[in-house]
């Protein structure tokens, strides 16, 4: 398994462990169902938030319950070997909750980082963020990428052909 790829049981430890080393952790989530320039630059402006890029994946079950039937494409494992293979990130954690509350009170990241979808006033974790003393950054290009776009694109192409 690939080092960068935490076991969800040990993200409280790795935040301890970071926070020893006196690093600024911020962290990001999503499906990363299929991997677009939004992603990148998403996960890439979040990197430029601490010294150390934690990214939370949707397991499978949770992917399938957010966005719907035929959902993921690509198995956990598979786009957590993705997302790890990344520059900007330093470590990747596949969670199966519907929100990151849990890893957000276990990692105690100095960041939780959105993307420009949100606003800071619509991160669903923003008073937990709050409570915690986490910061909320909203990081990466305008939403003009989109997982399901590219999926409809396919579609309307396969159509044709």
């Amino acid at each position: 398994m690939n080092a960068q790829i935490v076991a969800r049981a040990g993200i409280g430890e790795l935040g301890v462990q970071l926070r020893r080393a006196g690093r600024r952790v911020a962290f990001a989530n999503g499906c990363f169902d299929v991997l677009h320039p939004g992603h990148v630059r998403y996960l890439q402006a979040a990197k430029q938030q601490a010294d150390v890029l934690v990214v939370g994946i949707n397991s499978d079950r949770s992917v399938s319950a957010l966005k719907g039937p035929g959902r993921p494409l690509l198995s956990a494992q598979a786009r957590a070997e993705l997302i790890a293979a990344l520059e900007a990130v330093d470590y990747v954690v596949i969670f199966d909750e519907l929100t990151v509350e849990a890893l957000l009170s276990e990692l105690r990241p100095d960041v939780h980082c959105k993307g420009s979808d949100y606003t800071t006033e619509t991160v669903p974790e923003r008073a937990l963020a709050k409570r915690l003393g986490i910061a909320v950054a909203i990081v990466g290009d305008p939403k003009d990428h989109s997982t399901r776009g590219l999926l409809a694109e396919i579609a309307r192409r396969c159509r044709k052909d």
